[in-house]
């Protein structure tokens, strides 16, 4: 099989009625698409709306709280952070 470009070998014709064709039913199938519009209806369910109400509220809440970040820095400063050393021994071993 030869490749000729984009046009037909010589002595052979483009059938130009079959092109017509199939673009007339194109746009018949287009017509026909627009003249029937449906009507797409969505229902969200009571648990999906509790699950919306949620994200919102967490979307709402800061990311960082700031009362204990605050507290925390004051106890660091005037030397009253506990520090538990054991707790902090067991959380470096449990890492290894």
């Amino acid at each position: 099989m030869k490749i000729h470009g984009n046009k037909p070998p010589d002595g052979q014709e483009i059938n130009l009625s079959a092109q017509k064709v199939s673009q007339t039913h194109a746009q018949d199938k287009t017509a026909k698409s627009e003249k029937t519009k449906s009507v797409d209806k969505v229902e969200i369910s009571r648990h999906g709306k509790q699950v919306a109400e949620l994200m919102l509220a967490t979307e709402q809440s800061p990311a960082i709280r700031e009362d204990k970040i605050k507290a925390m820095k004051e106890a660091l400063k005037s030397g009253n952070y506990p520090v538990d050393s054991s707790k902090i021994a067991q959380k470096l071993l449990d890492e290894l």
